[in-house]
């Protein structure tokens, strides 16, 4: 083993650990006061409704497809283009004791009366709330589910401590995204839950990469705390996690504000995540693993007997 070196080119991320963790510590309870008053803002593939796509000859004027709907009983319907500015899919609450295909003629007269432009009815699709109801399960098991095996895998590639600095940091990114949306009304839907199923993937492989390092150095070097070492892996993987990051968040700029407004939500589950997924690699991970204690000892491997060695006979 070598003696490990300090430079001036090492950066100095554990000096910073208390600040984030107090910094990350209010976030997450920004988020999740956020989330038990305000909630999410369930989209209808959780709360159930009405999908109705129609077709215009001419580019649709969806101000006044919202202020006809909103003059005529349909208030807070979701109108948006879908593809082409000649399609048009408007989104519904659930209406008790209507149905779907009522709603559609309904609203395909009202647009008609109110256009020059002819009219056409694409599709009609109604989600019932017991479908929502059971999404909204599916979805959480299926986030509780990779959290866990995240957890299994790193504690038995690596080491527990590291294991649950992972983990933690997993769960703080999504507790801050989901804070995020919760905070500023944004809605939740399928899209977004994909998204931030691909955080948690995006950010455990920044992690592991990091805990890689983390444990290279330790049988590396025969000298230096715990916190020179982990400094020293950040700031060896650093233009790895910059470079990676940067490029991810410039094709998630261009969905965001080129992707249209059906993929919005799950630009900006994906970017935010991106984000606070990188600092939680840096600052939440590491400085977890650190507070608990990780040291040389826990991630050298066992001493392997040679060949030759005298045994010890068997009584």
């Amino acid at each position: 083993m070598r003696e490990l070196i300090k430079t001036d080119k090492t950066i100095p991320f554990m000096k910073l650990r208390v600040p984030t963790w107090i910094f990350s510590g209010l976030l997450v309870i920004a988020s999740i006061v956020s989330l038990s008053i305000n909630q999410l803002n369930w989209g209808l593939d959780f709360t159930g409704g009405t999908i109705i796509e129609v077709g215009y000859a001419q580019n649709a004027d969806l101000p006044a497809i919202r202020d006809t709907l909103d003059a005529n009983g349909f208030s807070g319907a979701v109108v948006q283009n879908f593809g082409t500015q000649q399609d048009v899919l408007i989104r519904l609450e659930p209406q008790e004791g209507v149905k779907a295909q009522e709603i559609g003629n309904q609203i395909l007269e009202l647009l008609r009366a109110e256009s020059s432009s002819t009219v056409d009815m694409r599709r009609i699709e109604f989600v019932g709330p017991n479908v929502g109801d059971e999404l909204t399960e599916q979805g959480g098991l299926a986030m509780l589910t990779a959290l866990v095996c995240i957890l299994l895998y790193i504690a038995v590639r690596f080491e527990w401590r590291l294991a649950v600095g992972a983990v933690g940091a997993l769960a703080h990114d999504v507790i801050i995204t989901l804070g995020l949306f919760s905070i500023l009304g944004l809605e939740f839907d399928l899209t977004v839950l994909a998204a931030l199923l691909a955080v948690i993937g995006y950010s455990i492989n920044d992690t592991v990469v990091v805990c890689d390092r983390i444990r290279e150095n330790f049988r590396k070097f025969r000298k230096g705390s715990s916190e020179e070492i982990i400094d020293g892996a950040l700031t060896d993987t650093m233009s790895r996690t910059v470079i990676t990051s940067l490029t991810t968040i410039l094709v998630l700029l261009a969905l965001f504000f080129l992707g249209g407004a059906l993929i919005h939500g799950f630009a900006t589950a994906l970017l935010f995540g991106v984000i606070i997924g990188t600092y939680s690699s840096v600052y939440v991970a590491s400085s977890l693993a650190l507070a608990l204690g990780i040291s040389r000892e826990d991630l050298m491997p066992p001493e392997v007997e040679k060949e030759g060695e005298d045994l010890e006979p068997m009584p």
